[in-house]
Parts: C-alpha cells; sequence; structure tokens
C-alpha cells in the first residue's frame, strides 16, 4: 500500500521552510561507522526514517544521521559552499536530474564505483548518470511519473493520448504545470507531434515545439505552481484535466474522489532524483555501501510498497505483484525529461517560455 500522505510537496516541494537547518540524527550512532544522507523533507523524509534507515542499520552495522533537504536548488548551492571549506551538511544527497547535472559542472560529486554494486546491471540505463568522461556521478534513487489526469465525472472515458490537451473541445478546462523545467510541455509536444525528442535538439526545433505547445493557450484555466490548488479543482472537477502526478492521484482515488491517472500511448513523464556523494565527504566507503544497499531489487520493492516511489532497476528483478507495480508504474516506454536544457539552455528556454507559453 503507498504511503497515504505521500505527495510531490513533500518529495520535492515542501522540504524545509528555512534552508539547511539539519534534521537530528534519527537513530544513535554507531561507534565506528555512520552516514549522513540528505533526502528530501516532510513525509518522505519521515518514511525513510522509519522504512529505511533502521533496516540499513541493522544490516550493516552503519549508523544514519537523516537531513532534511532545503526546496529546490537551494541544497545544491550549500553542498557547494560547504565544499570548499572542505564540509560536508551531507554525504551522500538525493538530488534531481537537473541539479545533478549543475554540479557536475564544478566537480562537487566524487564518482562512484560501479563494482561495488552488486545490481548495477539492473539498473535501468537513464538512472545511471555520468560525467562527460564516463564517470558515474550519480545512480537513481528514486522515480515518479507524471501522468494525464481526468475526473472521471466530466470525462466518462480516459484520455488516450497528450494530443487531448490541444483537444478544441477542451478549451478552459485544464491545469497545466507552470515551469518549463518541472512541466516538461515541450518534451510532451515533441513526443506526441514531432517523433521524439530528439526534435529537440535544434534550435528551430525548439522553436517549433514552442509554437505547437502555444496553441494549448485556449485549453488552460490554469497554470500551477501550488499542487493543492489544482488536485482540489480537479476533484470538484471545476478543472476536469491536466497533468499531475501519478500517485497522488491514487490516493485521491483510494480517498474516493472520481478522479483517474492515465498512461497516454506516447507514454507518462518519468521524473527522478540520483544519489550523489558529496566530494566533501570522507565516508566514500559507507557512501558505496549504502547505494549498494539501496540498489536491492528488495529495497526497491520496499520503497514502492512504503515511499509510493518507482522502482530504478529493470521489471524483471523486482519482487513486485504485478498490481504493485501498476500502483507506481507502466509498461509504456516513458517520456524522459531532457535535463540537459535546462542547464545548456535554461535563460533562452524560460525568457521564451514566459513569452509564448504562460505570459
Amino acid at each position: 500500500m503507498i504511503g497515504k500522505s505521500l505527495t510531490r510537496r513533500g518529495v520535492l516541494g515542501a522540504g524545509l521552510a528555512i534552508s539547511g537547518v539539519l534534521a537530528m540524527p534519527s537513530i544513535l550512532r554507531a561507534q565506528d561507522k555512520s552516514l549522513k544522507v540528505g533526502v528530501y523533507g516532510g513525509y518522505f523524509k519521515k518514511s525513510f526514517d522509519e522504512h529505511v534507515f533502521p533496516d540499513f542499520t541493522k544490516a550493516t552495522g552503519i549508523a544514519v544521521e537523516s537531513v532534511a533537504e532545503p526546496t529546490g536548488e537551494a541544497w545544491l548551492v550549500q553542498l557547494e559552499q560547504a565544499a570548499k571549506a572542505g564540509q560536508a551538511p551531507a554525504d551522500l544527497s538525493m538530488m534531481s536530474q537537473t541539479s545533478t547535472l549543475k554540479g557536475q559542472s564544478t566537480e562537487l560529486w566524487t564518482p562512484l564505483d560501479t563494482s561495488k554494486f552488486k545490481h548495477y546491471g539492473d539498473l535501468l540505463p537513464r538512472f545511471i548518470n555520468k560525467y562527460p568522461d564516463g564517470r558515474v556521478a550519480g545512480i537513481g534513487a528514486v522515480a515518479w511519473w507524471i501522468t494525464l489526469v481526468s475526473n472521471t465525472d466530466v470525462y466518462k472515458d480516459a484520455p488516450t493520448s497528450w494530443a487531448a490537451l490541444w483537444d478544441k473541445a477542451n478549451e478552459d478546462k485544464l491545469g497545466l504545470l507552470a515551469l518549463a523545467s518541472n512541466s516538461f510541455l515541450l518534451e510532451v509536444t515533441a513526443k506526441t507531434f514531432m517523433g521524439g525528442t530528439n526534435a529537440l535538439d535544434t534550435e528551430e526545433g525548439l522553436n517549433k515545439a514552442f509554437e505547437k505547445l502555444a496553441e494549448v493557450k485556449p485549453n488552460v484555466r490554469l497554470w500551477y505552481r501550488d499542487e493543492a490548488q489544482f488536485e482540489q479543482a480537479l476533484k470538484s472537477g471545476e478543472i476536469p484535466m491536466g497533468q499531475y502526478y501519478h500517485d497522488v492521484t491514487g490516493l485521491a482515488v483510494a480517498d474516493g474522489f472520481h478522479v483517474r491517472s492515465t498512461f497516454p500511448k506516447e507514454g507518462g513523464i518519468q521524473d527522478s532524483g540520483n544519489w550523489v556523494l558529496s566530494r566533501a565527504s570522507t565516508k566514500v566507503d559507507e557512501a558505496h555501501v549504502f547505494i549498494d544497499y539501496m540498489s536491492q531489487p528488495s529495497m526497491q520493492g520496499v520503497m514502492s510498497r512504503k515511499v509510493g516511489t518507482t522502482p530504478t532497476l529493470k521489471k524483471e528483478v523486482l519482487d513486485l505483484k504485478p498490481e504493485e507495480f501498476a500502483a507506481v508504474s507502466s509498461d509504456i516506454d516513458p517520456i524522459i525529461p531532457r535535463y540537459d536544457l535546462y542547464t545548456s539552455k535554461a535563460d533562452w528556454i524560460n525568457q521564451k517560455w514566459t513569452e509564448l507559453i504562460v505570459g
């Protein structure tokens, strides 16, 4: 059963109200071995403190001090500043893909020795983050989905394609995420109408995607940053369709609300976070033990059941029952965000987004 309180607010949005406040150790330090691990605050951290860290300590003898990360890129900035002073607020951190790439530019992450990970070969390739020269900078920690959601009272039949966002019958009915870098609607546009996200490799392709995406504007009632605002409007039918998080929608269904999450034929959007090791950390051996432990099929299953995350391993090695896998994932090939664009072309994309999409 997925935890009832899991939302992206707890995972990525809420974090800490005050950046840099360190959590109290979740368990007492072992005499000899310990590790500070940064995870997203709120429910997410609580779930790890209850369901993951104590069992890791029992299995390895390494005590974990969990650290609640602040939201957004604030944690990246803190880790970078601390590393310059030779300090590590956390040894290992769960880091977004975009922040992982930005940290690579300053060699913030200690390269990982993949020979120490028994299930490295079972990781899906998209969950291995590498430096340009091939060194491994991050290993996929958790993943989640953004899907096409709808109110079942308003839409008796589930939409089957992201193209529904452009359907003129849906004028003034949509709720969409407000940022280029968290909605990934440029990727949705490219996958739905342009043959795939490789179409975004050129400025010409990006411009075409922006032009096509701009056609969706008459259908958008709400460009949302506050998830709760859209969630309530979706449940009530006021804004009966849009993009949202698959796991949170599932919780609403379990609570009796008339909503559904659909994986379109083009695929849901799969976003994820990595385990990364600060270059200032001296706990290299302990960090490798931790990543190896978290990459076990059994632990990936525990996190899916207890935390609601999507496994980063190949489906065939997992111990999830079909209904458990379906609750957190899909067999349809995903739309993978073009994280590279939000680092290499961030200013240009944000300016065009404001001018053409949300302006």
